[in-house]
């Protein structure tokens, strides 16, 4: 199984509680990284932890959440070697990993459900990357943070 670093903001907290201990239930060893409870705190903080924790080896995975999974997405992308895309289903979810590689995946708290974001996370982790005509998309994505 994975490492999968998990964050949020105080907007995103409760839905990042929830998918840690499914993550841990499925068997993937959780490295959170906070928030540690709903008070106020900025997203891009917790983005960055997630994204440097990807991109330094320390998990493999990450899984952010924010009220929409957008600005905390935006926040990890600034990590070179992270592709953190926001997605709102199990379809997004699957097709970000097996064209994108995606290896931190944000959720909106406020735009998606628990069960729909339980969903997205298995369908993403299940997923593999396709290579082929991807690949080169890939290395141009990867080349931008360089």
């Amino acid at each position: 199984m994975s490492s999968i670093a998990v964050s949020s903001d105080h907007a995103g907290f409760a839905l990042k509680q929830h998918l840690a201990d499914v993550l841990r239930d499925l068997g993937h060893e959780v490295l959170d990284l906070g928030a540690h409870s709903a008070d106020r705190v900025d997203y891009p903080d917790f983005g960055e932890a997630v994204g440097r924790a990807v991109a330094g080896g320390d998990a493999d995975l990450g899984v952010c959440v924010c009220g929409s999974g957008l600005g905390i997405a935006m926040a990890a992308n600034k990590v070179p070697g992270v592709r953190a895309a926001p997605v709102h289903d199990v379809t997004s979810a699957r097709l970000t990993r097996q064209h994108n590689d995606c290896n931190v995946l944000c959720l909106g708290e406020r735009l998606i459900g628990a069960e729909v974001a339980v969903d997205a996370v298995r369908a993403w982790l299940d997923a593999e990357f396709e290579g082929g005509r991807h690949e080169g998309r890939v290395a141009k994505l990867d080349a931008l943070g360089e």
